[in-house]
């Protein structure tokens, strides 16, 4: 009888993931798996719960929430043989995009899962934190950084609110980007980092970006007007960004990123203040969809 462990972000997608679980327990009961469901208080208590789920070795730990869950469990899974299940519940759920995944459909969802064949893929690493999608250290963090700092509205809204904010007054950056032992100086609108090719929802960044390729994806906006910044950012949604002649693309195993005053974001999860150093971790996750 497979064991599947469903650990919940009760609070993701203004509750929805609750109701996803509850729409995916059934289904998983129906198919003779032996269930335990588990739900966490906040990020750092999911992180904890997936090491202690992952440690008694289930056929698959799965994730009811956004893309912050997958990210806790990515913690605990990465480097061992236990597979990643999703149930996206978030607002974005950029992970779950790139196995073409059931977004609000917690029974179909599941049945991917219970159906499904486990596929190895790379997860990028800072430190001793991992990431599954893509860090933004440039215009796309500043917005985080601020649409963290408010409290009202909530959701998605609250990010387009803070991208308005900061159109108003943002300026282009200097960065210093060791790009596998290369070092270059320039100034640039936004630098993301992707494992995967998008973040926010479906805005493809890192377009081309490959889950099992070994490599990191590097993409630079170097300077343009507001005006400009915000004709383009339309062209996120399906690649065409690429075709900017101030779109900067490398492919690379590790990069370090140093820029005043930024703070990095990855999987929409606040790692720190640039430098930051990526590398790239070849087949650390597997993960059955």
């Amino acid at each position: 009888m497979p064991r599947v462990v469903v650990l919940t972000n009760p609070t993701s997608g203004k509750g929805r993931a609750a109701r996803m679980r509850d729409e995916a327990l059934p289904r998983f009961h129906g198919a003779g798996w032996h269930t335990t469901s588990l739900t966490s208080r906040n990020a750092e208590d999911a992180v904890d719960l997936a090491r202690v789920a992952a440690a008694e070795r289930p056929d698959v730990l799965v994730v009811c929430g956004g893309d912050g869950m997958v990210n806790a469990a990515i913690q605990a899974l990465a480097g061992t043989d236990v597979p990643l299940g999703i149930l996206p519940a978030g607002t974005g759920n950029d992970f779950a995009r790139y196995f073409d995944l059931p977004l609000r459909d917690g029974a179909a969802a599941a049945s991917r899962i219970i159906n499904g064949s486990v596929r190895t893929v790379d997860v990028a690493r800072v430190g001793e934190r991992y990431f599954g999608g893509v860090l933004a250290a440039g215009f796309d963090a500043v917005v985080n950084e601020r649409a963290n700092r408010m409290r009202w509205p909530r959701g998605q809204m609250r990010y387009n609110l803070a991208t308005l904010a900061e159109l108003r007054v943002f300026q282009p950056l200097r960065y210093v980007l060791e790009l596998d032992g290369q070092e270059r100086t320039l100034d640039a609108m936004l630098v993301a980092i992707g494992n995967g090719p998008s973040f926010g929802g479906g805005l493809r960044i890192t377009h081309g970006a490959e889950l099992d390729d070994g490599l990191l994806d590097v993409v630079l906006i170097k300077p343009v007007s507001r005006l400009e910044l915000v004709r383009t950012f339309p062209k996120l949604y399906d690649g065409s960004h690429v075709t900017h002649p101030q779109y900067e693309h490398h492919r690379v195993k590790r990069v370090t990123v140093a820029c005043s005053g930024i703070v990095g974001y990855a999987d929409g999860e606040r790692f720190g203040a640039l430098p930051l150093s990526v590398e790239a971790v070849p087949g650390a996750l597997a993960v059955r969809a």
